[in-house]
């Protein structure tokens, strides 16, 4: 669990230079926050994402700031589009080191019962199909490799009761699992596997969980406080730098001390710790 207080994530003494990093979602909000902290370790990124106009401007920021990035607007629920995506990518800026599952949505706001079958099925493809398409395109190749670094973007909605959003806390549980059970298929092949949670952050998409006719009425968005997207940014680097290759398969919070964590590795794969569990 994380601590109160948010601590230093100390990320800026690391580089990915030569890394070709993709991130969905990545054209506003965390996405951004987390292309913009990968493009600034040196790492070459890919920015995917519905918009054109979002992906262009987040992919501009990294090339104003120096770094080699390019957008790319896609779907990634769709298969032939992420496919598509992934090949210009690699000829773009080679094989693909790094994938970030930052694409979610949270639009099926109400009680179970009153949800649309289309809403919710947008919610749960958003965060876990998309996820499982964009693993399913890299994977390959970092399995020949024998290398890769996988992130996905999870939420705190994913283990705990949050009423009215059941389907994107389900997604995003899903998300949690899936990751535990990929790392264990891919460790032998030297990939990893994370999960992560950025926290309570300001997002276009908890804008609108919190002032939509929808989302003041059944009060979703937790309280609490605000954290900076760029604390995101910060542990995607760490996690895809190698440093916590010991935690594959985990769930982390962007205030975890992710050093404690690697120092507690032995602990934590032999209590299976920071993984959704049945305890008796």
């Amino acid at each position: 669990m994380p601590p109160e207080a948010p601590r230093s994530l100390n990320a800026t003494d690391i580089r990915l230079d030569g890394a070709v990093a993709v991130v969905t979602g990545g054209g506003r909000g965390i996405g951004r926050a987390i292309a913009r902290s990968l493009g600034q370790a040196g790492a070459s990124v890919a920015v995917v994402a519905r918009t054109p106009s979002d992906v262009d401007a987040t992919a501009a920021m990294l090339t104003e700031g120096g770094g080699e990035a390019v957008g790319i607007p896609a779907d990634v629920t769709d298969g032939a589009s992420v496919d598509r995506t992934m090949r210009k990518v690699e000829r773009s800026f080679g094989p693909i080191t790094i994938l970030v599952n930052c694409a979610g949505t949270c639009g099926a706001i109400g009680p179970l019962w009153e949800i649309e079958p289309d809403d919710w099925r947008r919610d749960v493809d958003a965060s876990l199909l998309g996820t499982f398409l964009c693993a399913r395109a890299v994977l390959p190749g970092m399995v020949a490799r024998r290398s890769g670094r996988v992130i996905n973007v999870s939420s705190y909605a994913a283990i705990r009761a949050t009423p009215c959003i059941a389907a994107y806390g389900a997604a995003k549980a899903a998300l949690v699992h899936l990751t535990n059970t990929l790392a264990a298929e891919t460790a032998p092949f030297g990939v990893s596997v994370f999960a992560m949670t950025p926290g309570r952050v300001r997002t276009a998409m908890t804008e609108y969980m919190l002032e939509s006719q929808a989302g003041k009425q059944w009060s979703v968005m937790p309280t609490g406080e605000w954290l900076p997207a760029e604390r995101a940014g910060a542990l995607a680097v760490v996690l895809s730098s190698g440093r916590a290759d010991a935690l594959s398969g985990r769930f982390m919070h962007v205030l975890d001390d992710v050093e404690e964590l690697v120092r507690r590795a032995d602990e934590i794969r032999r209590d299976d710790l920071y993984a959704l569990r049945l305890r008796a």
